[in-house]
């Protein structure tokens, strides 16, 4: 009951500020040309339509934008919250903030910043359930699957949800960030299998990374070269009869670029990856940046559609390897026919 007055609540609160909807003013125009400024565009927008007690205020923003500034805000938050991490809430997907959310903010930044665009969209069904598989690179926030999402939704009118890595969800470093449940308000899944799996039976437009987090982290020597793919997107395709559509996005790998990870560091600091490049210094001034990404040219080239044969009763690990290993290969290939035609 408790739960179902706080839903109340919040819609009524989201159905009020949609009357009137989120104006972008020239401050968030400065926001998106001044990357300390993007984590303030997220939060601005997110109190338009929510009440938010715990989160950032004005004093604090504008301490995002010297360097240094995060540090102090962080702590002056910290204090004013009473000594205590922000509360975390427990929080549904909510398609109607993902549309305004997409509209007001995400159609700025992919159409100036990222500059987004489908190729071979003749390979695009028209409608139905799939598990979109794309390659992963770019070492930072996943702005190459957050785009394609927005693409996808923007020509088609789907109701597209990612599937990204617990670290979006848990760390310590997202709840201090962004909103609580922020990710999963937007329509992120855990990439754990049993909510993978549930997204698969409710016939949801899922975006997947089958290289998982070993694409982000790969780094830029290995940007054009796949990791192994996962099996678990091979498996619940074939039991539930849910096809692939895979994408090959070129220019993720720019997005944060000459990065390497340290793996021991890494881990030390319970992070999915480390990113070493020359942008370091800057984001160690300004943390707000962890949001950000290099302004870059994000290409989608649709594939055939594709789907795994075989009884759907029988998904054993061998099998499963085999046909990973084979749509990998195939993947591979069409990257490197891709970059090859790029450069003649």
């Amino acid at each position: 009951m408790i739960n179902q007055h706080s839903e109340t609540i919040l819609n009524a609160q989201f159905e009020k500020a949609s009357d009137r909807g989120y104006k972008f003013t020239w401050f968030d125009w400065f926001c998106l040309w001044y990357p300390p400024g993007w984590l303030i565009l997220f939060n601005r927008h997110w109190q338009h339509y929510h009440a938010d007690p715990d989160g950032w205020n004005w004093l604090e923003y504008l301490l995002f934008l010297i360097p240094g500034g995060f540090y102090i805000a962080l702590f002056i938050r910290w204090l004013r919250l009473g000594c205590r991490f922000p509360q975390s809430k427990m929080v549904e997907f909510d398609p109607n903030y993902q549309q305004v959310f997409r509209d007001e903010i995400l159609d700025r930044i992919v159409k100036y910043y990222f500059r987004g665009e489908l190729q071979q969209i003749e390979n695009l069904p028209q409608t139905g359930s799939m598990i979109v598989a794309m390659n992963h690179a770019g070492m930072c926030f996943p702005w190459d699957i957050v785009t394609l999402g927005y693409l996808l939704s923007k020509l088609r009118g789907w109701v597209v949800q990612p599937l990204a890595g617990v670290s979006l969800f848990d760390h310590a470093w997202i709840n201090w960030w962004l909103p609580s449940g922020w990710t999963k308000i937007l329509g992120a899944v855990r990439a754990e299998l049993d909510d993978f799996e549930a997204a698969v039976q409710e016939r949801t437009i899922l975006l997947y990374a089958p290289e998982g987090l070993r694409g982000p982290r790969k780094g830029w020597v290995k940007r054009y070269q796949l990791e192994p793919f996962d099996l678990s997107f091979i498996r619940l395709s074939q039991r539930y009869e849910i096809p692939i559509l895979p994408v090959i996005c070129i220019g993720s790998e720019n997005l944060h670029p000459w990065t390497f990870n340290i793996r021991k560091l890494q881990k030390l600091f319970k992070l999915p990856f480390l990113p070493i490049s020359p942008l370091m210094p800057i984001f160690i001034l300004f943390p707000s940046m962890g949001v950000w990404a290099m302004r870059s040219r994000l290409r989608y080239f649709i594939q055939p559609l594709h789907r795994v044969e075989g009884d759907r009763n029988q998904t054993e690990r061998a099998v499963a390897y085999q046909k990973a290993q084979q749509l990998k290969e195939k993947i591979q290939a069409q990257i490197i026919q891709i970059k090859t035609s790029t450069k003649n």
